[in-house]
């Protein structure tokens, strides 16, 4: 294997290149190379847009009779990405080119057509001027005219921004330093007023923070004085208690009033007066009888006339021994 790497390879003392046989191989001969489309082509079957560089396995072959300076032309084959239908194009040595034979057109090819008319106009022009001398004098003073118009319209145009474009840079530099100032100010008023909503925000929250805390804080301390009163204290109240609290009192005055009218009250001075008689004159023979009794009827008698305050209904009552049911017995 080293051997097919050297420069200088060994032929023998009777080596004959003529007995070598040659290859019989047709001169129109196709290869298959991988190549790029040269140019954006459009289908002519399916109207497949082709854009250049777009790689294809292709066939290529060289033109039969076609030489350009000696050089040889080449064919190639290609097949439409969509429909397989087939396309050919060739080199163009003499404009460093290819050129579209058939299968598609061209794309974007205006300016090479523009170049192309241009070029035939100016191959026209040679040949009249070669074959008519007044057609080169008339030639000259066309493009001399041509020329001195073109100068004069530059002047004027020249002239025109002269007359209308006069710059004043200072002026223009005083305008965009007032113009950026202004926006720094604004700029600076923007950011105080954010700054100043954000601090306003702030306070009115924490001044809710802090009333909803005093809240809690007032409805916890009655909560605590609820609780901490005593029981008995709701009767004492005049209606700050509360319905509940109210209610009650009246309903404790009123078992009140009725047992003081059915019973009447126990403390006051003619509380049991009317379940009281009182002893009536005797005669001095019923005198004798109830002696014993005398003194404690005289004392009461006496107290009563002389507005002293009597004891109790109770002792009053124990006081008197004899009522008109014993008299009569």
């Amino acid at each position: 294997m080293s051997e097919r790497k050297v420069l200088n390879k060994y032929y023998p003392p009777d080596f004959d290149p003529s007995k070598i046989p040659k290859l019989k191989l047709p001169k129109d001969r196709q290869y298959v190379v991988r190549l790029m489309a040269p140019f954006n082509m459009r289908c002519k079957t399916c109207g497949e847009y082709i854009y250049k560089g777009k790689k294809f396995n292709a066939r290529k072959e060289t033109v039969q009779n076609e030489l350009y300076m000696g050089l040889p032309i080449f064919r190639f084959y290609i097949k439409c990405t969509r429909c397989l239908a087939e396309i050919t194009f060739k080199t163009d040595p003499e404009n460093t080119d290819y050129a579209m034979e058939h299968g598609a057109t061209r794309n974007f090819q205006a300016e090479k057509l523009l170049e192309e008319e241009e070029k035939k106009v100016q191959l026209e022009r040679e040949e009249e001027e070669l074959n008519n001398p007044m057609k080169v004098l008339e030639n000259r003073t066309r493009d001399s005219k041509m020329e001195m118009e073109v100068l004069e319209n530059l002047q004027e145009l020249k002239d025109l921004n002269q007359r209308q474009a006069r710059v004043d840079f200072e002026g223009m530099l005083d305008k965009y330093k007032d113009l950026e100032r202004r926006q720094r100010e604004r700029e600076l008023d923007e950011d105080e007023r954010e700054t100043k909503e954000m601090l306003d925000r702030a306070l009115i929250k924490r001044l809710r923070d802090s009333d909803s805390e005093e809240e809690t804080e007032n409805a916890k301390d009655e909560s605590r004085k609820h609780t901490a009163d005593k029981p008995t204290d709701i009767l004492t109240t005049d209606g700050s208690a509360g319905s509940q609290g109210s209610s009650s009192v009246v309903v404790k005055k009123q078992k009140l009033e009725s047992w003081e009218r059915s019973v009447g009250s126990l403390g006051g001075k003619g509380a049991l007066g009317s379940l009281v008689v009182r002893k009536k004159p005797q005669a001095p023979d019923t005198l004798k009888g109830a002696g014993a009794a005398k003194p404690a009827s005289s004392t009461a008698s006496a107290s009563a006339s002389n507005g002293q305050p009597v004891g109790s209904s109770l002792s009053l009552l124990g006081a008197y021994t004899d009522s008109d049911d014993t008299n009569s017995d």
